[in-house]
């Protein structure tokens, strides 16, 4: 049985120790899609591909004209141009990322039939060629989807040997529960009585950043996530009520948005930070310090253990945490310098006691610049650049492996 760390971090009494004893866990990769390409097959066949990099575990559902390839545990690219050709069912081919899940959205000139076990073929890699997915189909009327709600009516697939030693699949009737959406929680720093940092020209970090998180909440809704504000206007929250609001969501992920100021009007760029008891530099420190009063690190739900116990669980669970919120903040840090945004001198990853980020759930602080730069002050109030922000923490929560 594999159990993940972020179970890990739901799992109280005993039995989170004898995890924490245990020999290290191997911990599935996220799968990756590779192409997407159509072609014409005798008896006017449709053949839709799907290439990914590692054997794909899907399920089928259809709408109105409408084909949906469900991939699970697979990171998708929007780079990938699916390849069409002339001749095919096929009208057009939408990527959508709902979590771990990535969603392939066929729009079709017409309609077809439930696939059948003969029609779908997973096959192994073979020379230039990944795993694919191959699915053959024509027109049809419809027959063997379920009329009444089209867009649930969804085919497991699992794999079954042929006589042609090619993967099949044989499929029965599930769905994937809307309890499975992960859930982030947005938070944006400051608000109410506590602006902020304020730019030479005025510019109110609290004001920033709710902004920038509305955007952050609209776009992550758009790609299947159930996400959570900790604050939609201009509130004061204290630092603990911000990450009870995670807690109490039960989150999978806590993003906390904030804009920086340095003595050096020169400083400028984005910096990520994780929690830590050490400061990985000074700045780091006098950073935490700015935004929060350090308190020791607690963690509840160990109650009935005794004190030892209790040490141990929760060190175990801080670990977990520590691990998952690092993960996420270097694959941010990478999604950021892939948008081309402008990163500040030293490391981009920093370690700092926030107390924002005490929690269970795993999080980073995100600083996306320096409203003491006379220039970056300007560009953080534009919209053009808070969305390609928006865009690069998207593509990091895209890209963040949550099951592991």
């Amino acid at each position: 049985m594999k159990i993940s760390r972020r179970q890990a971090l739901k799992i109280s009494g005993f039995s989170a120790l004898v995890i924490g004893l245990s020999p290290r866990v191997v911990f599935a990769a996220p799968n990756t899609l590779r192409a997407i390409r159509t072609g014409t097959q005798p008896g006017n066949k449709t053949r839709v591909v799907i290439e990914t990099a590692s054997r794909p575990s899907y399920t089928l559902s259809y709408g109105e004209k409408q084909l949906y390839i469900n991939l699970s545990n697979t990171n998708g690219n929007a780079k990938i141009e699916p390849k069409l050709v002339s001749g095919t069912l096929v009208k057009r081919v939408t990527q959508i990322q709902q979590g771990t899940s990535l969603k392939i959205a066929i729009t079709l000139s017409s309609l077809i039939d439930a696939l059948q076990q003969n029609q779908i073929m997973v096959l192994s890699p073979n020379g230039d060629n990944d795993y694919r997915l191959v699915l053959d189909f024509t027109s049809g009327t419809g027959k063997g989807i379920d009329k009444t709600n089209k867009n649930t009516s969804a085919t497991k697939a699992t794999a079954a040997k042929s006589t042609t030693n090619q993967k099949v699949v044989q499929r029965n009737n599930t769905t994937k529960s809307s309890n499975d959406q992960r859930i982030i929680v947005i938070d944006a720093g400051h608000g109410g009585k506590d602006p902020g940092c304020i730019g030479k020209a005025g510019t109110q970090e609290k004001t920033v950043v709710l902004s920038v998180a509305k955007k952050l909440k609209s776009r992550l809704d758009a790609n299947g996530f159930k996400t959570f504000l900790t604050r939609s206007g201009d509130t004061y929250l204290k630092l603990a009520e911000r990450a009870e609001i995670a807690e109490k969501r039960k989150a999978d992920l806590f993003i906390s948005l904030h804009a920086n100021a340095n003595p050096s009007r020169d400083m400028k760029g984005f910096s990520i930070y994780t929690l830590s008891e050490k400061a990985s530099d000074e700045e780091a420190q006098k950073l935490a310090d700015s935004e929060n009063a350090a308190d020791k690190i607690d963690v509840d739900g160990f109650e009935q253990f005794s004190k030892d116990i209790r040490v141990a669980l929760s060190s175990l669970q801080q670990h977990a945490v520590a691990e998952l919120s690092e993960e996420y903040a270097t694959n941010c840090a990478k999604c950021f310098n892939k948008s081309k945004i402008e990163q500040q001198r030293g490391p981009a990853v920093r370690h700092a006691p926030f107390a924002v980020l005490r929690s269970t759930v795993p999080g980073a602080l995100i600083e996306l610049g320096h409203l003491s730069n006379k220039s970056e002050e300007q560009l953080l109030k534009t919209d053009a650049h808070q969305n390609k922000l928006v865009g690069a923490i998207v593509q990091s929560v895209l890209s963040y492996d949550f099951d592991v």
